[in-house]
């Protein structure tokens, strides 16, 4: 079938980096977008069970699927316009770190710290993701997609996105939408931000004294791979725990009782607060329970040492959530999207 192929039954094992063994009732692999409506139409696809995949790299099946997962597998980079800013559409299917790397070599500036991030591009609006004090939100424009509900191709400007820390409308509203492609504006300059999580201090080790923005992804990928595990390698999601957002009178009081807990102020009044810090002062960084384990390089990252099912993996989870919340009186919130938990 032309754009699109259909398997039944078929394994998700190599299509999620925590390298959980799941299925599909039905994957389907679309390479052209506009085959979308054709492809939904068939009685066999049910709306309600469907489940858009990318790199599967934000995601924890604790069962199998019993819908259809669509795998976006279109490509495309297109620059639309271009100057002291320029604004490109990127097909959803594109990996969200081979496009950051393409705007590096193309001199644009914007998407630096968020190099080596897992994913896809149309992965990244959804999830609005971030890192090293950035955030994806900053640079899109709009955020095409196939509005399932409505039957039509929409386009949903940055303000419709509403973006939030870890969040959209994409997630407020899920099954409604498929994202086909997103559009950014990045700038040929901009202030860099290099003041979060030791970038200075890489960069200080490299010898760079005034930084360009590959400057920053360099010292950005040098600390990715000295602190998280290689996908490739062990499977993990990234940061499986999300950083809490507390009100001030909890951040005053965890201040005073815990001074070390890093805490970043929000234009709200409230504070981000390090779920690391907390995770590794239950007592949980480097815990291993079977193939379930939390890493010993970085307290965020639950990982699967071998064949640990979704299920043990999940439980895990929700014993350092448990164990956090006990500790600190704040509940730690996953990251990833969890496939079959009640």
């Amino acid at each position: 079938m032309g754009g699109y192929t259909l398997i039944e039954n078929a394994s998700l094992a190599n299509r999620n980096t925590l390298r959980v063994a799941a299925r599909a009732k039905l994957l389907a692999e679309i390479r052209d977008a506009g085959k979308l409506p054709e492809l939904l139409g068939f009685p066999a696809i049910r709306s309600d069970r469907l489940l858009v995949l990318g790199e599967g790299s934000n995601v924890l099946f604790t069962g199998d699927f019993d819908g259809t997962v669509l795998a976006m597998a279109t490509r495309g980079v297109q620059l639309e316009s271009d100057g002291d800013s320029a604004r490109i559409a990127v097909a959803a299917g594109e990996r969200w770190d081979d496009f950051v790397r393409w705007t590096l070599g193309q001199g644009y500036a914007g998407l630096e710290n968020l190099i080596l991030i897992p994913g896809t591009v149309g992965a990244a609006p959804i999830q609005n993701i971030g890192a090293y004090g950035c955030e994806v939100a900053e640079f899109i424009e709009s955020v095409e997609a196939w509005d399932i509900r409505e039957r039509c191709v929409v386009t949903l400007d940055h303000a419709t996105c509403a973006f939030a820390y870890r969040d959209s409308l994409f997630k407020h509203e899920p099954g409604r939408y498929i994202v086909t492609a997103v559009r950014f504006v990045l700038p040929r300059s901009r202030p860099l931000r290099t003041d979060y999580a030791g970038i200075d201090e890489q960069l200080a080790r490299m010898g760079v004294d005034k930084p360009a923005p590959f400057h920053v992804a360099e010292a950005v990928v040098h600390l990715r791979t000295s602190k998280l595990p290689d996908p490739m390698v062990i499977g993990n999601a990234g940061s499986f725990f999300k950083n809490p957002i507390v009100d001030a009178a909890l951040a005053d009081a965890l201040k005073r009782e815990h001074p070390g807990l890093a805490m970043w102020p929000q234009p709200d009044g409230r504070c981000k607060v390090s779920a690391a810090w907390m995770i590794e002062a239950a007592g949980f960084k480097g815990m291993r329970e079977g193939d379930a384990g939390i890493s010993n390089r970085h307290a965020l990252v639950l990982v699967n040492h071998g064949k640990a099912t979704g299920p043990q993996l999940w439980a895990l989870a929700q014993q350092v959530m448990a164990g956090v919340e006990a500790r600190f009186g704040v509940r730690l919130e996953p990251e990833p999207v969890v496939i079959g938990a009640g």
